[in-house]
Formats: structure tokens, C-alpha cells, sequence
């Protein structure tokens, strides 16, 4: 990989993290970043909490934390400013000097000390966005929660090694710190060791996510030499596409994985740590009573890899290391033994039962399939919700299809990022198209899979799991648009997606009104907009009344009018002095993720007065409309059968990059290329010439083949100087907008299109009759073919900016 890729990538990266006045602040690029380390499961959420501190004299600096789900982990991050520094030279932004970053990782190293120290205690004042995070790291509760503190830096340079002239990806590991500290519990004094990791978030990291598609960095565990324990294994099955062993673990090794690694031990496990009732509460009190009789009482625990190192000595057959190691069963088992023990019960006796299944020959698709069989079917012990999070999920592909085929009444489209990087690699090869895919998609109308699970659950009454963020929010939206036995499945249809782009749209205007820094409302943005929303919602649509809140007019809009933009900011400002007011915790953003706060806020005398007052009025009056003037309008968008325009636009992109492209393409490709991908790239470059649709197993092969070489050789399209088809682009848009004004006004889809065609006809435009054809095949619920897209491009080319209407 090039270097170069890396640092053309950091453009991106400060370009989407520009306010509307152009600037790249510190929270807005760290706000970009932490959903790359959510993709890799580095942290359980991208909802940080901003603690802004820099001293300059002393070298302290923070930019926010985390705690992770279950609590025993601190998560610190810090960000070097000189790197999102735009005068900064590409030799300024290559790093080969390990101590470049240890000097940064010492800012927050210094930070931390002298929190545990007390030594901030008279420094910081209560208004400080820091003072609750000094507080929880100096106190005796925080010391005794938190077993291990994690500092990621994240830093927008390329880590590298210099050899000549060349620069190439180099990867540093640092060493992990330990901090010993005695404080008070029980009235006693006890002393206890923290682990301080450190972790470099760096161009490298950044641009593998990007590229990975959300394929995470496997987790290697070496077990010959981090444990003094060695793991006898038995064989007991070997098939053509896993090999099984069965082991007995000390329970020490289990709760030492879980302290270094936590949840991503368990992340492809459907289940998750509830606690100690039930199963969890039998486990710990077997591990109190009768430690001894843990392997006969526990079902043991399944762990998933996709390659191993093995070693035999005297007839025996020894664990070295595991690649991709996941728990994918018993991971209740491993967090109970975890806690249990940091608890104070001595595991020292426990022993569990381990069954481990190695892959062979295995795709990512096929062994997240193998997984959730495996979690699901062999595990009893409560229920499992087994539901599809990743981006083939088919609701996600619904959704992706609408995007495409949807324009919004300015005509408009958005763009959803079903799987990481999609955007990204759409502008690396658009050669001279970059600016125009830019201009056509300005960041303000695209939106992520990740994101989606925020915008939608905002929009109720559990603003919590909201700021919780992460795959809770995600799932949470996944199995609400799945349905369960008490709620039918959600029909993701026109009206569906429309609502959901409106409920984006009131979530990314209040973050602009309650904005960031100096100029903020407060500290607690992430917290005060779902919340805020939630007022809005529970007062109309969750309050079971005639009237719910018309979300059709943000829609109508694109925007919020200004009286609704007034009301909010009002709402927002009283919600920012409630969360301070009702949280039972001087951690406002930690405390807002528990359904109490919720609660208490919801049925407060200030929020009641505030809904009661003449302004409240006024807007309900104005934005809300009858659940019978809503349903009826809804039937009448559903009359049209709906058009699914995506696998036409996916022929388009293909026919847009031109014969020219591909002749190209494959040349630069020709080594590498087997012949069955050689007769392929023929068979594309005949459909371009033949101007034909190609089939769906050449629109994924070429798809792949991009992606391929994007991962190994970006270069390449470097290489390739082409400009994409406009007018053939511009047709396919102006048949989709057409199409959609027709849908929006409820006028004759056939004699709309026929009218397109006469005003060809009298332009002495060829093959006018196509736009008849092309109405009564959307008209029957079908795209147009990609010739017919040719064929009308002779009349859009005639119009000024491709469009008449």
C-alpha cells in the first residue's frame, strides 16, 4: 500500500470534518473517527464524551472518554492537533519515530496521574467540561471500577519506515503501563494494579477500516506466551471446513482475556453480559461455594478461529496461539468469571470446559453464517435475539434501493453508506468526476448504516439506548424494523424512507442549533437532542391521542421552518438544565444512558409547564396532524406500485466509466487477471458497446474487482485519465426525478412521459417514442432498460443542465 493513499485519505477525512464556516475543530474530527474504531470494535460506542483539557506548561492534554458497557474499562482519548493541521507538509505528516507518538501518548499519561493524585482537585472548576472525569478517575469508587484505563490516540498521519527514497506502512506497538494505587473500600485500605493500555488510531488504522468494509482486524491471541498455564488440546473432529478441539481453560486465562480484550472477545456472540441473575448469579455463587465443581456444573464454552498454531511435545498436542479468537458461547460464562473474581472470590479452582472449532476454507459471509448457527443453536440457556447486523442485512438493502430511486421535492437524492467506504471509493475513482459527485452529494444528504440507528430511535420514547450509540442503538433499530411477536414487521416502503430522511434532517438541524464549543448551549449535546426529540414525540404520536407530529413538512421542507427551529433551541436550552438538575451523577453523559433519568425528566413539572405553554401550543397546532388525514395520505403514495431504480443505476455507474475506462483498466490489471475474470472484463466492455444491461453476476464481479484493487492496487486509477459519461448520467436522473414528481403530484405516470415525448418529437429529436415506452414500463412498476436510457439521453443532452422541469 502507498503511502500516498493514506494521506490523500486524510484530505477526506478533514474535508467531511468541516463546519458550514469551513473549519476543522478538534470534536469534529474526532466525531469522524470514533465510528471507524466502533467498525473495529475498539469501543462498545461512537457517543463520546467531550472533556476538552489542554495545559501546555505541564504537557497535559484530553479530548474526551468512554466507559465501556459493562463498566471496567476507561477509555481516554487524545488527539494531535498539530496533525489536522492544514500547513502541514506530507513529510511533516510521515511519522517513523516511535517516540513522536509516545511524546503524545505522555500528555494524557501526565493527565491521568495527576487526576488519581488529586492533584487537579483546587485546579478545575465545577463548570469545566473535564471536572466530571478528573472527579471519577480521583475517587475511590472510580479507582475501584475501573481495572483497566485504554488511551487511544488518534492522529491524521501516516505511520511509515523509510528505506531510500520509499516510504512503506510500518506498524508501531507500544508497551503497556501499570499503575499501582492503594485507596479506601470498606473502611479498609486496599491497593490494587490498573492496566493502562495504549493504542495508535493513525492514518494506517483509519484507511484499513475504510477499506475492510467492516471486515474487523482479527483478534490473535498467544497463549504459549502470555499465560504460564499451557492448554492441553484434544482433536475430535476434522471436516472439510473445521477442525474441532476440546480443552480445559483455567478460569485465570479467561478472566485475563476478558481484562485485556473485553467485549471483543464476544463480538460476533448474539448475546450479551446481563448482569448477575439467573444463569450469571449460578455462576458466581458456584465459584463462592464449590469452585471445584464449576467444570461439572457449567456447559463449558464454544470459541470460534479461523487459524491456529499447534505444537506436540511427548505425544501431546499444546495451544500456541489463536487467530480470530471469539467467544460465541459462554460469553455470560467468561464475564461472570471476570467479575466474580474481581470481586474478590479466588478462581484460583475453576476450570471450564472448552469446545474450539477452527475454519478452514471459509469465506467472512459463510463463517458469520457458521457463527450464528452455532450461538443459536447451542446455547439455551435465555433467549437469543438472532438478527442480521450487517450490511446485507435485506431491510438495509431495501432502504439502499429507496435511496436510489427516491427524490426529495427539490430534487435531490440522499445517499445511504450501506457498507463502509462506499462513498469514499466512489469519489477515489471518479477521476474529473470527484467535484461533481461531491457537489451532487454534499455531506449534509449522506448518511451511514451506523447512523441510522440513532436518526430512527430518536424519534421515541427511549432516548437512552439512543445515547448509548453503538450496535445497542443498531440493533435496537434492526429488531424494531423486524418486528417481534407483539409488533408487526415495519413495511420499508416510500412513505417509510421519506419519514426517516425527515427525522435525519430535525436530528442534524438541532446539532447544528445547539452547537459545539464556545458558542454551545452546553456540554452535553449527545445527550439534550434525543432527549428533546423524545419530548416532542411522546407528547404527540406516543400519547395515543387524534393528533401526531407531521413529519411530512420536514420532509416537504428539507429543513425546519423558522418558528419549529425556535421552539427546539428553546426546548434544547430548558432540556440542558434538566439533565443537570435530575442526574443522580456529576457524570452527565454517562448518566444519561439510564432509563431513570429519562423518567424523571419526562414526568417533571418543568417539562409538563413547558408543553402547556402558548408557544408549545402554537406549534402542535401548526405541525400536527390527525392519525386519519396521515393514514389517508399515506394509502394514496402507496397506490403506485413501487420502482426499484437500483439495479439500473448500478448498469449506469458501470456504462458511465465508459468502454475507454475499462479498456484501461484491464490492461493495467492484465497480470493479475485469471481468464475467467478476462472473459468477464470482455463481457462488460461488450454490454458498454452493445449499450445492453449486464447481469447481476457481472455488476458484483465488477464491484469486487474494484474493491480488489482499491485494497491492493490503488494506483492503478491514478492511471487511468477518463471522464464519466455525463449525459447518461444526467438521463437516468432526469427519468428518476420525472418519475418521482409524477408520484408526488399523483399525476398519470404514462401521460406524463408521453408529454416528454412529444416535446422531443418537436425538437426533431431521434427515438421520441421511447419516452412512451419508458412511461408505461415504470407505470407497470419496472425501471427502463439501459438502452432506453441511451436512447432518451439524445433529448436530455438538448436540455439546459439536463432537466425541463
Amino acid at each position: 500500500m502507498e503511502v500516498s493513499e493514506y494521506l490523500k485519505y486524510r484530505k477526506d477525512l478533514l474535508d467531511d470534518s468541516r463546519d458550514e464556516e469551513g473549519f476543522t475543530s478538534e470534536p469534529s474530527f474526532l466525531n469522524k473517527v470514533l465510528p471507524s474504531m466502533l467498525e473495529a470494535k475498539l469501543i462498545d460506542s461512537d457517543e463520546c464524551n467531550e472533556s476538552y483539557y489542554k495545559f501546555d506548561s505541564e504537557k497535559l492534554k484530553i479530548n474526551g472518554y468512554l466507559v465501556n458497557e459493562s463498566g471496567e474499562r476507561l477509555q481516554l482519548f487524545i488527539l494531535n492537533e498539530d496533525s489536522i493541521n492544514i500547513t502541514q507538509s506530507e513529510n511533516d505528516l510521515k511519522i517513523s519515530q516511535k517516540n513522536y507518538y509516545e511524546n503524545q501518548f505522555s500528555r494524557a499519561l501526565r493527565f491521568l496521574n495527576k487526576a488519581i493524585k488529586r492533584h487537579f482537585d483546587d485546579e478545575i472548576q465545577d463548570s469545566s467540561p473535564v471536572k466530571a472525569l478528573v472527579s471519577q478517575i480521583s475517587s475511590s469508587l472510580g479507582i475501584d471500577q475501573f481495572d483497566v484505563i485504554e488511551i487511544f490516540l488518534i492522529s491524521a498521519t501516516a505511520t511509515v519506515m523509510t528505506r531510500g527514497e520509499v516510504s512503506q506502512p510500518k506498524r508501531f506497538e507500544f508497551d503497556d503501563d501499570k499503575i499501582n494505587i492503594s485507596f479506601a473500600k470498606n473502611d479498609k485500605q486496599v491497593s490494587k494494579e490498573i492496566l493502562i493500555i495504549k493504542r495508535l488510531i493513525d492514518l494506517n488504522f483509519l484507511y484499513s477500516v475504510l477499506i475492510s468494509q467492516g471486515n474487523r482486524e482479527p483478534l490473535t491471541i498467544d497463549f504459549k506466551n502470555n499465560f504460564t498455564e499451557r492448554i492441553e488440546l484434544i482433536k475430535a473432529a476434522d471436516e472439510d471446513n473445521f477442525e474441532s478441539y476440546l480443552c480445559v481453560l483455567p478460569a485465570k486465562v479467561l478472566a485475563d482475556l476478558y481484562r485485556r480484550h473485553s467485549s471483543r472477545l464476544l463480538e460476533k456472540n448474539v448475546r450479551s453480559f446481563l448482569q448477575f441473575r439467573g444463569v450469571n448469579q449460578g455462576i458466581r455463587e458456584t465459584i463462592r461455594l464449590t469452585p471445584e465443581k464449576f467444570i461439572a456444573y457449567n456447559n463449558g464454552i464454544t470459541i470460534t478461529s479461523t487459524g491456529k498454531e499447534l505444537e506436540k511435545k511427548n505425544g501431546k498436542l499444546y495451544l500456541k496461539t489463536l487467530t480470530d479468537f471469539q467467544i460465541v458461547n459462554g460469553g455470560q460464562t467468561t464475564a461472570s468469571i471476570y467479575f466474580t473474581n474481581k470481586d474478590g472470590f479466588n478462581i484460583d479452582k475453576v476450570k471450564v470446559m472448552a469446545k474450539i472449532n477452527v475454519a478452514k476454507n471459509v469465506s467472512e459471509e459463510n463463517l458469520d453464517d457458521l457463527i450464528s448457527k452455532i450461538s443459536q443453536y447451542s446455547n439455551s440457556q435465555s433467549k437469543v435475539s438472532n438478527v442480521d447486523l450487517r450490511s446485507r442485512n435485506p431491510q438495509l438493502t431495501r432502504l439502499k434501493t429507496l435511496s436510489e430511486s427516491i427524490i426529495t421535492p427539490s430534487g435531490r437524492k440522499w445517499f445511504f453508506e450501506k457498507s463502509k467506504g462506499d462513498f469514499n471509493t466512489k469519489l477515489r475513482i471518479a477521476g474529473k468526476g470527484k467535484l461533481r459527485i461531491e457537489k451532487e452529494f454534499p455531506k449534509q444528504v449522506r448518511f451511514s448504516k451506523e447512523e441510522l440507528g440513532k436518526y430512527f430511535t430518536a424519534w421515541g420514547d427511549q432516548p437512552y439506548i439512543v445515547k448509548k450509540g453503538g450496535e445497542k442503538v443498531f440493533r435496537h433499530f434492526i429488531e424494531q424494523l423486524g418486528g417481534d411477536s407483539d409488533k408487526k414487521a415495519v413495511t420499508i416502503d416510500r412513505n417509510f424512507f421519506e419519514t426517516l430522511i425527515a427525522k435525519i434532517i430535525l436530528f442534524r438541524e438541532l446539532e447544528k442549533l445547539y452547537g459545539q464549543g464556545k458558542n454551545s448551549i452546553g456540554q452535553i449535546r449527545s445527550a439534550v437532542i434525543p432527549y428533546s426529540i423524545s419530548v416532542l414525540y411522546k407528547h404527540l404520536d406516543g400519547s395515543r391521542g387524534d393528533n401526531i407530529f407531521d413529519l411530512n413538512k420536514i420532509w416537504n421542507s428539507e429543513g425546519l421552518d423558522n418558528d419549529l427551529s425556535e421552539y427546539m433551541n428553546s426546548l434544547m436550552i430548558l432540556m440542558n438544565d434538566l439533565i443537570k438538575k435530575y442526574s443522580k451523577s456529576d457524570d452527565l453523559g454517562e448518566y444519561s444512558k439510564k432509563k431513570e433519568l429519562w423518567d424523571d425528566i419526562s414526568a417533571s413539572k418543568e417539562i409538563s409547564e413547558f408543553l402547556q405553554s402558548k408557544n408549545s401550543l402554537q406549534i402542535f397546532t401548526k405541525y400536527a396532524t390527525s392519525r386519519k388525514e396521515l393514514e389517508k395520505k399515506l394509502k394514496t403514495n402507496s397506490k403506485s406500485k413501487e420502482v426499484d431504480f437500483k439495479p439500473l443505476k448500478d448498469n449506469i455507474n458501470i456504462h458511465c466509466k465508459t468502454i475507454e475506462f475499462y479498456i484501461t483498466f484491464e490492461k493495467l490489471l492484465y497480470d493479475s487477471l485469471t481468464d475467467n475474470e478476462i472473459n468477464k472484463m470482455s463481457a462488460i466492455k461488450s454490454a458498454i458497446q452493445q449499450r445492453h444491461n449486464l447481469t447481476p453476476d457481472l455488476i458484483s464481479f465488477e464491484e469486487n474487482l474494484i474493491h480488489k484493487t482499491r485494497i491492493s492496487q490503488p494506483e492503478i486509477f491514478d492511471q487511468i485519465p477518463y471522464e464519466t459519461d455525463k449525459v447518461l448520467e444526467e438521463t437516468f436522473n432526469y427519468i428518476v426525478k420525472k418519475y418521482n414528481r409524477a408520484i408526488d403530484k399523483s399525476e398519470n405516470i404514462i401521460a406524463v412521459f408521453e408529454k416528454t415525448g412529444i416535446m422531443a418529437k418537436n425538437k426533431g429529436i431521434k427515438y421520441d417514442s421511447v419516452f412512451s415506452t419508458i412511461g408505461k414500463t415504470l407505470n407497470d412498476g419496472f425501471s427502463p432498460t439501459t438502452k432506453e436510457i441511451y436512447l432518451a439521453s439524445l433529448y436530455v443532452a438538448t436540455l439546459s443542465n439536463g432537466t425541463d422541469l
